[in-house]
């Protein structure tokens, strides 16, 4: 179920925001022409995955505030070569 879609923060930004279950699902999406480079998963580096993190951290207190979060996870959208690849759990929440 769709939530919410481009949250802006100056800590970065969550393309897409949604629930599978009890589950609130940031999601990144990605899109590159060809595979080179690592292609669009390959993309979201180790600064871009904190990013993510810092703003879904803000999305959560904005939302929820102190009180017990709901369980998240953060799942990628990959689009390459024409090719969409949807990554469940892609990296760690943590």
């Amino acid at each position: 179920m769709h939530v919410a879609a481009n949250v802006r923060y100056k800590v970065g930004e969550l393309d897409l925001v949604m629930r599978d279950g009890a589950t609130l699902v940031f999601i990144e999406v990605r899109s590159r022409r060809s595979l080179g480079f690592g292609g669009a998963a390959g993309s979201i580096d180790h600064r871009k995955q904190l990013r993510l993190r810092r703003a879904a951290n803000r999305y959560l207190l904005e939302r929820f505030g102190q009180q017990s979060w709901p369980a998240c996870r953060f799942d990628v959208v990959a689009f390459e070569a024409g090719t969409a690849n949807w990554i469940r759990a892609a990296f760690d929440a943590s």
